[in-house]
């Protein structure tokens, strides 16, 4: 009973979505998901493993604030949109795989 009971837990656990951050908008889920990881078809960003941060130029790169702590943005992971309606950067990242996809704010 316990082997199965495991089976279960982990199968969940796979397929568990992280929650929006606090005062997701869901009218920019479609937005979120026509981001492409450059280079590839695969999706890089949702409402839901996105956020939108602050980001700063350092030298001749970007910089993204994650978790309190900068990091610097790979020059490929870069997506060159105008369309951000956010207001903000926005970043997707995951601790196993760094950032995936950078968008700036959509400059005025």
């Amino acid at each position: 009973m316990r082997p199965l009971l495991l089976a279960a837990v982990i199968l969940l656990a796979g397929t568990a979505m992280a929650d929006p951050p606090p005062n997701a908008d869901p009218a920019l889920a479609p937005w979120f998901r026509s981001l492409v990881q450059p280079g590839t078809s695969i999706s890089c960003c949702s409402v839901s493993d996105c956020r939108a941060t602050d980001y700063r130029i350092q030298g001749d790169h970007y910089e993204a604030l994650i978790g309190g702590a900068w990091f610097a943005v790979p020059a490929d992971k870069i997506l060159q949109r105008t369309d951000n309606p956010t207001g903000r950067a926005v970043v997707c990242w995951t601790p196993q795989r760094g950032i995936l996809c950078f968008v700036r704010a959509t400059e005025s």
